[in-house]
């Protein structure tokens, strides 16, 4: 938690020198930041994209939405917490702990001979996403403001970068064989790991005031502890329940209410604590000075929300309609992401030029609307080269929208609250994230239970199956078993071949749904994004925390006489520089 201050965000600083120039060690920094990044990035799609193969590898595919849902929880459920701690103890040595949690998580991944314990490793990695929102400050708050949009756009490269290794790698892997999936996360533990050695390296930023100036027991007392134990477990019941529900529980059961009542009860004591009786926790009341910022918390709620629908069943589709394997689906799903990082780089030269965020926002999620209206009039007979160029459509969209709407959260902020905004943007977006994964799983399950045995008996009893035969051919079909195929009584060719033409028309309803679904989700994005402002004079050459010492000397624009500058040595031999005004 930062103390509040009075000092708006931009008083002063619209007229400062452009001269200043950050140094190489800033940029190391960042790119450090960056090389952690593409670890938490890698796992985040790889839950996804690997979980039709763990769940056949393991015989638990209605599981598979645990991976990403247990990254999704402890992400939401730490983003806010840490970010506030982090202005207390700094942000490197969180940073360090959650990428060795990130080496940790993947090398039980790897070693997993059961679901249960694939499960435990994304549960260890989701940990380490709960720092996320720390990497989405560092690279803003080293760099001077109107730098923002390239900012958060090179995290948004990373991410397509980790994307083209999950698709070409990971999908060459399992293409061949499923166990060949350690292959991967033996990578992604080797990245962790040396990310984990970069940042203790190369990471040791001057003191903030607040690490220097309260005590330890200080520090604890003004962390938000109430809000701790009512926000945590009440995300984590609230999700279980959404996680759960349809899948495999109904909506009326014990397992679903229990968990949703109890969850919601904690979460609305949450918000009327937050709201009347602490005001500097972690949902500060200064971060709502300038309506950006809860315009940033609508849109970015919607964004994660389309985003892990398209990431769940963009490729999954792919595959069924064009009856490949998961690298072909998987170059379509790596085109969107080519695309999303040309379309962030040319709007964050954009943003940055004419000082907007506003209009980029509005068409980002225009774009999105106009991919989820496509794709829910694509069906099985829709000419399958056209997968090629949706891709590019919601690619623009994406790459529009997770940088600028940072940005425009950030910019709405003062320096001393830009990690606990951060975190609260993040979680959001992890917790819209969760709900969508919830509702369009919920939406595709309903509808295969209830397609699937209906297509497939219209299809294959007039043929002559008979109809003892169903209950062996259905799941002989979903597990793509050739020799249970062959084995069930009264199966011919035509026969086989009319009940994967129904199977394929059950997917296609259950498809259609979700995108349905999303497109209705994406309208209150475009109505928040039209209400945006475009904070202009917050695109200047401040710098709200100085990587280098010879840099917060020049931006306090004081000589030897007026900066104090104490150089101390900490226990882990790291030198660190502490700059005082004495002005």
């Amino acid at each position: 938690m930062a103390e509040s201050t009075d000092r708006e965000p931009n008083r002063g600083l619209e007229d400062m020198d452009a001269g200043i120039r950050v140094h190489a060690r800033t940029w190391i920094i960042v790119g450090a930041i960056n090389f952690a990044y593409l670890g938490q990035i890698m796992v985040n799609i790889g839950s996804g994209f690997f979980a039709q193969s763990l769940g056949q590898l393991f015989e638990g595919s209605d599981r598979t939405v645990w991976f990403s849902t247990s990254i999704n929880i402890l992400t939401t459920a730490l983003c806010p917490p840490v970010s506030q701690a982090a202005d207390y103890w700094g942000r490197k040595w969180f940073l360090v702990g959650s990428s060795a949690c990130g080496l940790a998580g993947s090398i039980i991944i790897s070693r997993a001979q059961s679901m249960d314990t694939a499960i435990c490793g994304f549960i260890v990695i989701g940990i380490c996403s709960g720092t996320q929102s720390l990497s989405f400050a560092v690279v803003s708050e080293v760099l001077p403001r109107r730098y923002r949009p390239f900012a958060q756009t090179s995290l948004n490269l990373t991410s397509g970068l980790a994307a083209i290794i999950v698709i070409c790698m990971g999908g060459s892997l399992v293409q061949v064989d499923k166990d060949n999936y350690r292959t991967f996360f033996y990578l992604v533990a080797a990245i962790f790991g040396a990310a984990t050695v970069a940042l203790i390296i190369c990471y040791n930023p001057p003191p903030r005031e607040l690490q220097t100036s309260l005590s330890t027991s200080e520090k604890l007392r003004r962390l938000d502890w109430v809000g701790y134990l009512l926000l945590t477990p009440g995300l984590v019941l609230f999700c279980i329940a959404l996680a759960w529900s349809q899948n495999p529980y109904p909506w009326n059961g014990t397992h679903i209410l229990a968990p949703f009542i109890f969850g919601v009860i904690l979460l609305a004591a949450f918000c009327i604590y937050e709201w009347h009786f602490k005001k500097d926790g972690m949902v500060h009341h200064d971060l709502f000075k300038s309506r950006n910022f809860p315009i940033a918390l609508i849109t970015i709620f919607d964004e994660g929300l389309v985003f892990f629908a398209i990431n769940t069943y963009y490729a999954f589709e792919v595959s069924v309609f064009r009856n490949t394997g998961l690298l072909d689906s998987g170059l379509h799903f790596m085109i969107m992401f080519l695309t999303t990082s040309v379309s962030a780089i040319i709007i964050a030269q954009i943003s940055k030029r004419y000082k907007l965020v506003r209009w980029p926002l509005f068409g980002g999620f225009l774009s999105l609307l106009l991919f989820f209206a496509i794709m829910a009039t694509v069906t099985p007979r829709s000419n399958p080269n056209g997968f090629w160029a949706y891709g590019i459509i919601s690619g623009v969209g994406l790459g529009f929208l997770l940088p600028l709407i940072v940005v425009a959260g950030q910019l709405s902020t003062t320096a001393e609250l830009i990690s606990i905004g951060t975190g609260l943007i993040m979680s959001i977006r992890a917790l819209g994230a969760t709900v969508g994964l919830a509702i369009n799983n919920a939406i595709f399950n309903s509808a295969l239970s209830k397609n699937i045995p209906t297509n497939i008996a219209k299809a294959t009893l007039p043929l002559g199956l008979p109809p003892t035969s169903l209950s062996a051919l259905i799941p002989a079909l979903l597990a793509h078993d050739q020799d249970a195929l062959m084995k069930i009584p009264g199966i011919t060719p035509d026969i086989l071949s009319a009940a994967g033409a129904g199977l394929v028309d059950a997917y296609h309803i259950a498809f259609r749904n979700v995108w349905i679904a999303a497109a209705c989700f994406v309208v209150p994005g475009i109505i928040a994004a039209w209400f945006t402002f475009d904070p202009k004079k917050e695109f200047n050459d401040y710098i709200d925390a100085p990587a280098e010492l010879v840099l917060a000397v020049e931006q306090a624009g004081a000589d030897a006489e007026m900066v104090d500058v104490r150089v101390e040595k900490s226990i882990d031999g790291a030198v660190h520089h502490e700059v005082i005004s004495n002005a």
